[in-house]
């Protein structure tokens, strides 16, 4: 029978996993504003693409503390010990155990009424014994099952290795905020020590009989106005040093860093071909390891159809006194060999095989959207970081005018050409010009970290 099983291990019910073909992979970035080869910025490391030493501090102590990834560690090692079980499926199953039992009969029973005559009124019974069982793989169904495990352990690998580009990704962008926020502050301080010696000299010119006191309570309005976001600003730093904490896995506290003005993210911009996604991006390869796990889970519930042949074997010793127990006379062994076909069990194995095969279909559509996604965020990332390159070039003339307008007004207005709402409404423009402008730096940033992520940089 051993023969015979071994013989029927090439029979097998169970299929290979082929990748499925999607055309989805074909058009997926919706740009033509870049050639697409085989190289893509998601090759290069995190540490390449990053300058701020700052930054790179961060991100490697964030791999290292935050509670995200170690969550994460801890799932990869509870799939690896689940993967090891999986490769012992073809192991057989040995158990020992070890008895002694002592049983009172009745005296007016048969074998209760031999005892008595032999002047007992019990039996003893000593056994040290082991069972061995073994399942011969004929259609597949170990081997499948064993390939789902490893797929589920390598779906966990992928998940920690998608923490990891999310982390950096997070890192860097609210390293990036915080940075933008000194500036926007920097920028405030500023037009508060402006506003503050403008109500000065308002107030003077107001003495001359050149402005009314319309126009100082205006200044001094705008001035308070400019303190209460410096007010905001100040919230926005101390909540984004926190946030900041939180990835780092450490307590709030504020951080050094550098300034935004010192950012550059030179990495040529490489999206490589669509088909990269399916081993650089990972929960692109997540969605495929739990696709394949369901195949092959499927290949378990179709194999449940068919016979299956188990050996099993149950040996030791036996004795009725102790002091025999370990005698040759006591040893005893049982051989058993069977095939045991299921015909009628309530439809159950019929249920498995349908309930795997729509979870394998759903796999395939969960497989198909990540896809989609990917391609998706890629696009945004491309369109958005040039759109923001276009845009900090007009944010740029844009503060210069205002600028200008600010200072000529000012200059008018102290000679008597002017109304001081034109100058109001210069300064007011020009702040906010300044502020949009930080703004339009830190997106252009962000977009390239977006973009860096979609291609699945980060983790390799």
């Amino acid at each position: 029978m051993v023969v015979v099983a071994f013989s029927l291990q090439s029979c097998f019910v169970a299929k290979d996993y082929e990748r499925p073909q999607l055309e989805e992979t074909q058009n997926l970035f919706r740009t033509d504003q870049l050639p697409t080869d085989s190289l893509s910025m998601a090759d290069v490391s995190w540490k390449e693409l990053f300058s701020d030493p700052y930054l790179i501090g961060y991100i490697e102590e964030g791999l290292q503390n935050n509670i995200d990834i170690r969550i994460a560690i801890q799932q990869v090692l509870a799939a690896e010990a689940y993967a090891k079980q999986g490769k012992a499926g073809y192991l057989p199953t040995l158990n020992a155990g070890a008895s002694a039992s002592r049983s009172y009969l009745s005296e007016n029973g048969q074998q209760g009424a031999i005892l008595s005559g032999l002047g007992t009124d019990h039996v003893d019974q000593f056994e040290v014994s082991g069972d061995l069982s073994w399942e011969a793989d004929i259609w597949g169904k170990i081997r499948s099952n064993k390939r789902a495990f490893e797929a589920s352990y390598l779906q966990t690998v992928a998940a920690h290795q998608a923490v990891k580009t999310r982390l950096i990704a997070d890192i860097s962008s609210t390293y990036y905020q915080l940075l933008s926020l000194d500036a926007q502050l920097e920028i405030t301080r500023r037009s508060v020590a402006v506003r503050d010696s403008s109500v000065s000299t308002i107030q003077y010119l107001k003495e001359a009989g050149n402005v009314t006191q319309v126009a100082v309570d205006q200044n001094i309005a705008q001035y308070n106005n400019a303190r209460a976001l410096e007010v905001d600003l100040e919230v926005a730093v101390f909540r984004t040093e926190n946030t900041l904490s939180i990835l780092l896995g450490k307590g709030p506290q504020p951080y050094p860093r550098s300034i935004l003005e010192d950012q550059s993210l030179e990495t040529e911009l490489k999206l490589g071909v669509p088909s990269l996604l399916l081993r650089n991006r990972p929960d692109v390869i997540a969605a495929e390891y739990s696709l394949v796990q369901a195949f092959e889970l499927t290949n378990v519930a179709r194999s449940n159809f068919y016979p299956s042949l188990t050996l099993s074997a149950n040996g030791g010793l036996q004795s009725l006194d102790v002091d025999n127990l370990f005698s040759a006379s006591s040893l005893f062994a049982t051989l058993v060999g069977g095939i045991t076909q299921p015909i009628f069990n309530q439809r159950q194995i019929r249920t498995q095989k349908e309930v795997a095969e729509t979870e394998q279909e759903q796999a395939l559509l969960e497989f198909k959207r990540s896809l989609l996604n990917a391609g998706n965020e890629v696009s945004n990332a491309l369109y958005s970081y040039n759109a923001e390159t276009e845009k900090f070039e007009y944010r740029e003339l844009e503060v210069e005018a205002l600028r200008n307008a600010e200072s000529n007004s000012s200059e008018l207005l102290k000679n008597g050409y002017a109304n001081y709402l034109d100058l109001l409404t210069a300064r007011q423009s020009a702040l906010s010009a300044e502020l949009n402008l930080i703004d339009t730096k830190l997106q252009q940033l962000l977009s390239v970290v977006d973009l860096y992520e979609a291609l699945g940089g980060g983790w390799q």
